[in-house]
């Protein structure tokens, strides 16, 4: 078995790092986790969150799956969730996918993959309900529109669950946001797609 010491050679590295940093940092964090974010995203190893952010450790509390997908049945993204809004108490829930997902393009693709064909099937249906969006594009076109609007779905996903609708109807302060990465650039782009309670309105303020 190959030995993976050089990882925890990384650890202690990264720790030492911060430690010179801030000495308390490591002790402090341990006491609890405020963090404002709940990072719904892609599990693909090129989109790390905190990274793209720039933001420590204790920041985004994170939710990873194949092509960020949310869908009503999936009860570890709910409790996921369902424990940022009403434990952790965040502000802000956002969906990022990113351009070249592999979920996406093998969602396109009419061939089987395995298992995870059952799972792409929700991307599978997005694509289907906005077929005449992708008429006269090319694959690579096709891709991106595709993997933005599967962000727009996902968004609305979250904002019809009920544990976000109870958050808004007893006033929380929660906003949901889609975005999307371009990893040959590393920027992250704002969809305009965002979903929030306004204050002493009962209805949802939107941007799409």
């Amino acid at each position: 078995m190959k030995s993976l010491k050089y990882l925890f050679d990384n650890n202690l590295a990264w720790a030492s790092s911060i430690k010179e940093k801030d000495p308390e940092f490591f002790s402090q964090l341990s006491k609890q986790q405020t963090p404002e974010y709940l990072w719904i995203g892609c599990s693909d190893s090129r989109v790390p969150p905190n990274q793209l952010v720039n933001l420590p450790p204790g920041e985004i509390f994170v939710h990873r799956n194949i092509a960020n997908i949310v869908v009503h049945t999936d009860l570890n993204c709910l409790s996921v969730i369902q424990y940022a809004v009403e434990v952790l108490k965040v502000k802000n829930i956002i969906i990022c996918g990113h351009y070249g997902c592999g979920g996406i393009k093998a969602a396109m693709e009419d061939q089987e993959h395995g298992l995870i064909d059952n799972w792409l099937r929700h991307v599978k249906d997005v694509h289907r309900f906005n077929a005449e969006r992708f008429k006269g594009l090319t694959h690579d076109e096709k891709l991106d529109l595709l993997c933005e609007i599967n962000v727009k779905e996902q968004v609305t996903n979250i904002c019809n669950t009920t544990i976000v609708q109870n958050a808004w109807k007893q006033g929380c302060e929660l906003s949901v946001h889609g975005w999307i990465y371009n990893m040959e650039s590393g920027i992250l782009k704002d969809l305009d797609t965002w979903e929030t309670e306004e204050e002493g309105d009962s209805g949802r303020g939107r941007g799409h």
